[in-house]
């Protein structure tokens, strides 16, 4: 039985993703096999070999930013979270009544917990500082403070704060609660579902949004290309990444947010909502004795941490979210800790549709199975067409049923950092 104090229910939530913007658009795609990566769009076309992006297409901020002006200090990546949060909570009904609409949730306990991370520069809105400095081809530094500052917006730093994503979610929503962001790479969506659930089973709030947003297609992202383990260029771009295939070559760097809605089942059921699913148990898992690329530890620790929190076996679950980098070492290592802590559950991955999403990575892959288990059934992982000999797991390789009512999903970063998180569908 769940040692979790208070009964954890999702009540909505709602994604921009490479794929597809809202979750009916994302949900056509994942079951027709498409995919969203293709040459990045702020490489000039022509261009030999432009890189390999995932990038969100049809992204209208517009639509959800109020007062539009607001958006020249948002960077991608608050544009992206802050339109995946309002989707969502417009599913959920929740409102602190400040627009005029019916209040649904005290201001005061409405909270946001939302990932983010480094947030990549855009550079082209340095680029007449930089030139300012330039005399005849050299760069006299000189110039910098009275010459080139001129040119920079006077509140340009606030467009690359990672704890701006959360900030701007509570302005727009006058969300008064309590407010964080975790900033933990792919682990930070899951990291935030589990701060929110803490909070909510503590008192502190009746209604949290988290999720997570990233924007790993920045140009100053693709610069630091072996950072990253990027595939290498393919004139087909929709061939990678392959997660735990044999001929599995590397990640694509994309962008992409997914909010969602966490509400103690008491309030769900007071304010009239029909909660999707229960949030059953999280786990966060630090590894001291994790080597890069050659130990699984971390996983199977955060698989039978979360297992533990929600008193329940591999037998009771329909299948595994997996975090499937498309990398070589990764995939070898996540799959070998699977493996160690959950034997033959079939193993669902999602990056070979859009790649690495940075933080915004576990987000909309949760999406994806609770999108899923929503319709009965888990499509394909994509791109993973002859599963790797030292990947001994068991990827879905065609459209399978869902048995079960209850799911995993984990994300990995580097240096032995696991989050894990199981929902059971209500």
């Amino acid at each position: 039985m769940s040692i979790m104090k208070k009964e954890i229910v999702l009540t909505a939530f709602d994604l921009v993703s490479p794929i597809g913007v809202g979750t009916e658009e994302f949900w056509e795609s994942l079951t027709a096999g498409k995919s969203g990566v293709g040459y990045s769009t702020l490489v000039a076309e022509g261009s030999p070999n432009r890189p390999l992006t995932a990038e969100t297409p049809d992204f209208r901020p517009k639509d959800y930013v109020k007062p539009k002006k607001n958006i020249k200090v948002m960077s991608r990546d608050i544009q992206l979270g802050l339109v995946a949060a309002m989707k969502a909570v417009a599913k959920a009904g929740v409102s602190t009544g400040f627009d005029g609409s019916p209040q649904t949730v005290d201001p005061e306990r409405l909270g946001v917990i939302f990932g983010c991370d480094l947030i990549g520069v855009d550079i082209t809105e340095l680029s007449d500082a930089f030139f300012a400095g330039m005399k005849d081809g050299v760069y006299d530094y000189s110039t910098w403070g009275k010459e080139a500052m001129e040119k920079v917006m006077p509140l340009w730093m606030l467009k690359y704060l990672p704890n701006m994503p959360s900030s701007h979610i509570g302005i727009a929503l006058d969300a008064r609660g309590p407010n964080n962001s975790p900033t933990l790479d792919r682990t930070a969506a899951l990291a935030s579902i589990a701060e929110a659930a803490v909070i909510l089973e503590n008192g502190r709030a009746d209604v949290m949004i988290c999720g997570g947003c990233g924007n790993r297609s920045n140009p100053s992202f693709l610069s630091r290309g072996k950072a990253y383990n990027l595939a290498p260029w393919t004139s087909d771009p929709a061939s990678v990444p392959r997660p735990f295939d044999a001929d599995r070559c590397g990640t694509v760097l994309g962008d992409g947010s997914a909010a969602f809605v966490l509400e103690t089942r008491e309030f769900a059921e007071a304010r009239g909502a029909k909660p999707i699913a229960v949030l059953r148990g999280f786990s966060r898992v630090d590894d001291p004795s994790y080597e890069l690329f050659t130990q699984s530890g971390a996983v199977s620790m955060s698989i039978g941490a979360v297992l533990a929190d929600a008193g329940l076996s591999a037998a009771d679950l329909d299948h595994i979210n997996a975090d499937g980098l498309g990398t070589v070492e990764d995939d070898r290592a996540e799959a070998a800790g699977i493996a160690e802590a959950l034997g033959d559950l079939p193993v669902y991955a999602a990056k070979g549709h859009f790649g690495n999403l940075g933080s915004g990575a576990g987000a909309v892959e949760l999406a994806a199975s609770l999108l899923a288990m929503q319709h009965g059934t888990l499509p394909a992982a994509l791109n993973c067409a002859k599963i790797a000999d030292d990947c001994p797991i068991n990827v879905i390789q065609s459209p399978r049923a869902v048995e079960k009512k209850t799911f995993i999903k984990i994300n990995q970063t580097y240096m032995g950092r696991s989050s894990a998180v199981i929902f059971e569908m209500c």
